[in-house]
């Protein structure tokens, strides 16, 4: 057993790390390894409980319950409020989307989305046959009320669902709720917000004097909201929140089959049996913290947000691309350097911040989920930011030949086959021998380089189509078994 152990802590050093405020993306860290140990014990003393059947598992019930009543009591809900623990965000959107097709039966249902909203919404459509209607933004990147109106009113009569943001991932700032919720409350329609990653710090945002946007509950024509307990509840991965105005809104979201000869499935999410492990730690920390708690840590995630704001204001080559609203910050670095070089160097110095590519004319910036943890790192983070703006600077921007560019351009992912695609992929540096790991050490496997700028300005030329054609590829291969 102790050699099974030794190997998990084996694999785990290739990891980013979980702790330490210093990965600013993916994971969200409390600082606080007593909250942490509570957590593990908790999932492990659930891991064997099976949500499946609540009559079997009444424990798991209860947590449920006791979750759901916290985060209804955060988003102003009605006392009417209908809600579910999920397996996270994704499924929380696919929840809200599959509810309301299914809650308004049209041939060929639609949903209007503004273009920053999560693709777990896209792929909900995929999954469910929804058509997405992507509306642009403002030039504030928030939702475009008027347009957005004008979207759902050039056809009502299959529209089944409306969307906001609270904050948008890539930008950090709240769409306008007010607003979109109203032009959705005229035509009879569905109002989703999704709140995933900021609707369980917006709130103590609020009780700590920060102007938020309304979004909760509280706006009329609001009528369901995901918020991610994973994310800034601190929980273990993977628990979400999933809330209706209403328990008759949430009913098409259930489901239950008897027609077979054994016992009768009965769902409120996509899972059927599913680990209390994760339902029990999430129970675990939101009771350890309670809302003392998480003030206290909201207000230190936006400390850590204040003072690099502030930083980035000293750094002559970068810009906020917007003014947060939440714990979300986005860079832009002018012409003399490039984000991708920018987070290699960030790598170099133990910090993970997230490259995101150029999209409609908007170019490739730099993305921190700030958490509670990076507080105590800001002055490291600012030191190692403006060491990487600098060699960024020295370097260049990464240039790829434009013969290449020209190619990329040109290319349709429909029309490329398996060969084509492994040319592709080693072309752009994403498909080679076994590599080292960040521990230095063998991977035996498939392994990323070190350095992700040129792939990453490469795989930035490509249409969004190829783009997604070619990192599909790049799975496919990565999870494939290797060989004995």
């Amino acid at each position: 057993m102790s050699d099974v152990l030794a190997r998990l802590k084996e694999l785990q050093a290739g990891d980013l790390p979980v702790h330490g405020g210093r990965t600013l993306a993916y994971v969200y860290d409390a600082g606080m390894p007593e909250l942490d140990r509570v957590a593990r014990e908790a999932v492990a003393a659930f891991a064997g409980t099976n949500g499946l059947d609540p009559t079997a598992f009444p424990s798991m019930l209860r947590m449920e319950n006791d979750l759901v009543a916290f985060a209804a009591r955060l988003l102003d809900a009605p006392d009417t409020v209908a809600g579910t623990v999920t397996s996270g965000g994704t499924e929380s959107v696919l929840l809200a989307v599959q509810a309301a097709r299914d809650a308004r039966r049209v041939d060929r249902p639609r949903m209007v989305i503004p273009e920053t909203a999560h693709p777990a919404f896209h792929k909900a459509a995929h999954y469910f046959g929804v058509e997405t209607v992507r509306v642009p933004v403002g030039p504030d990147f928030r939702a475009d009320p008027a347009a957005m109106r004008a979207a759902v009113e050039a056809d009502v009569e299959r529209t089944v669902l409306v969307v906001a943001s609270a904050p948008s991932y890539a930008h950090g700032v709240v769409d306008p709720v007010t607003e979109v919720a109203a032009l959705a409350a005229d035509h009879g329609l569905r109002c989703h917000v999704d709140a995933c990653i900021g609707g369980w710090v917006l709130p103590y945002a609020a009780r700590l004097g920060r102007g938020v946007p309304a979004w909760t509950f509280a706006v009329p024509g609001v009528t369901s909201i995901s918020v991610d307990l994973h994310k800034y509840g601190y929980a273990p991965k993977g628990t979400s929140v999933l809330l209706h105005r209403t328990p008759a809104l949430r009913r098409p979201q259930l489901f239950s089959s008897a027609d077979w000869p054994g016992y009768t499935m009965l769902n409120s999410t996509m899972q059927s049996t599913k680990s209390g492990g994760p339902l029990a730690g999430a129970w675990a920390v939101v009771n350890t913290l309670g809302d003392d708690g998480y003030l206290r840590l909201a207000g230190a995630a936006f400390e850590a947000v204040d003072r690099i704001v502030a930083g980035i204001a000293s750094q002559p080559h970068l810009r906020l691309v917007a003014e947060p609203d939440s714990t979300l910050v986005t860079l832009s670095p002018d012409g003399a350097c490039d984000a991708f070089t920018i987070c290699d160097e960030m790598a170099a110095r133990d910090w993970y911040v997230q490259p995101q590519l150029s999209y409609r004319g908007q170019p490739p910036t730099i993305h921190l989920s700030v958490s509670a943890a990076t507080l105590e790192a800001v002055d490291d983070f600012l030191v190692a930011l403006a060491e990487s703006v600098s060699a960024a600077v020295s370097a260049g921007p990464v240039r790829v030949d434009p013969e290449v560019a020209a190619f990329v351009a040109a290319l349709d992912p429909a029309a490329l086959g398996d060969d084509d695609f492994d040319g592709l992929l080693a072309a752009a540096g994403l498909l080679g021998d076994a590599g080292t790991d960040r521990s230095g050490g063998s991977s035996g496997e498939l392994a990323l380089p070190t350095r992700m700028a040129e792939v990453n300005a490469l795989l930035d030329l490509a249409s969004p189509a190829l783009r997604e054609a070619l990192l599909l590829a790049f799975l496919d291969r990565l999870s494939r078994p290797t060989p004995r």
